[in-house]
């Protein structure tokens, strides 16, 4: 049985200003402050002997590992990210960081979401990421229209109640 899996779909790589920010800040705090850290805590936990039954020496080698993927990732994914912060010409449409309220047209709820890049999701925070099933169906609508989207829980409907560019 091999190991090979396919490779997984390329994520878009817009980023909003804050989403970069945020992104270089973690980078920098990972590789100033807590990676020199867990690796003081790495040769002190080697210093005290038997490796195979010391469990703080297990739990920091896992813990710099996982510090030391993280970087990897932020290095490499943080230049190929281009940074959107201009709001477009048209801003009654929606485009890549415009917050969206909606109005679920089944239970009339409302529900107010930010289409951001991939690498700055956070649905409770109401950040979608335009890769999303919903994003997509929202891409080039206008307030006041109805749009379907095929989401986890089924298809819904949805008006759009206003659009709106953050500054």
């Amino acid at each position: 049985m091999s190991r090979w899996r396919p490779p997984p779909e390329r994520s878009t790589a817009l980023i909003t200003r804050a989403g970069h920010d945020r992104l270089k800040a973690e980078l920098d705090e990972l590789w100033r402050l807590r990676r020199p850290e867990v690796v003081r805590a790495l040769a002190a936990a080697a210093a005290e002997g038997d490796r195979s039954e010391n469990a703080e020496y297990a739990y920091r080698k896992k813990q710099l590992a996982e510090i030391d993927r993280r970087v990897r990732y932020l290095s490499k994914r943080l230049p190929q990210l281009k940074v959107v912060d201009a709001a477009p010409k048209d801003r009654d449409t929606v485009y890549f960081g415009a917050r969206v309220t909606l109005e679920n047209l089944a239970s009339g709820e409302s529900h107010s979401y930010r289409i951001v890049g991939p690498d700055e999701t956070d649905a409770r925070g109401g950040l979608i990421s335009v890769d999303s099933p919903l994003a997509r169906a929202l891409l080039r609508k206008r307030e006041d229209d109805e749009i379907e989207a095929e989401l986890p829980g089924g298809c819904a409907r949805f008006l759009i109640v206003a659009v709106d560019y953050p500054a």
